[in-house]
């Protein structure tokens, strides 16, 4: 009987994963965490052989996103981490799996797909939901492990667009023309396979580049 530890900070969410997950009788729901501290002091304490974790939980000592998923893999390298997650930009994916998530499941997947990452994992394999594995063969990369590279002007135009500032007043503060600064940004989206400023400000918000 394969244990499972599952996070995540909606009680409904955590029900339907359960259910889900025992449905074949192999596996057993051992723990649940609402948020990144509980899940951490939940792990140390609490023998699993899988963890099934959100992308985005707040937290007050711990951070979510990369640096929990980075957290968990320094500390437990051998137990398998399961990422189930409504960020389906290509930059998250790539980015997650570099951090040390063996996979990633999408929150709007069917729900077979969670069993199927489970047993995957255990087998030392990966697992992307088909729909997220869609997107990452259209932007023409296979390479899950490899992580978008931003030049230093790329990064922090990122960063100021993120924390709220307009490619006008990012012009003004940096000494370049809004006209450079456009094309940084648009570059930047295209290295990080990201269309929406709303799925840029979510990558620089889990990547650490704003708080």
């Amino acid at each position: 009987m394969l244990r499972v530890i599952i996070a995540d900070d909606h009680p409904i969410v955590r029900v339907g994963q359960k259910v889900v997950i025992e449905a074949n009788g192999k596996c057993k729901v051992v723990g649940e965490a609402d948020g990144p501290d509980q899940l951490l002091e939940l792990v140390a304490h609490q023998p699993c052989d899988v963890l099934v974790t959100d992308f985005a939980m707040p937290g007050n000592q711990q951070a979510d996103g990369y640096g929990l998923l980075g957290l968990l893999h320094r500390q437990y390298p051998q137990m398998p981490v399961i990422l189930v997650t409504m960020f389906a930009n290509v930059a998250t994916l790539r980015a997650s799996f570099a951090h040390g998530a063996r996979a990633i499941v999408a929150k709007s997947a069917s729900a077979r797909e969670l069993p199927q990452a489970i047993k995957a994992v255990c087998g030392g394999q990966t697992f992307v939901s088909e729909c997220l594995r869609q997107q990452m063969e259209e932007a023409g990369t296979l390479d899950q492990q490899a992580v978008p590279q931003l030049s230093g002007k790329e990064s922090e135009v990122v960063r100021m667009l993120a924390s709220g500032m307009t490619v006008s007043q990012i012009a003004a503060r940096v000494n370049r023309s809004i006209s450079t600064i456009s094309k940084q940004k648009s570059t930047a989206m295209s290295r990080l396979c990201i269309s929406t400023d709303v799925d840029l400000f979510a990558y620089a918000r889990s990547s650490g580049m704003v708080p």
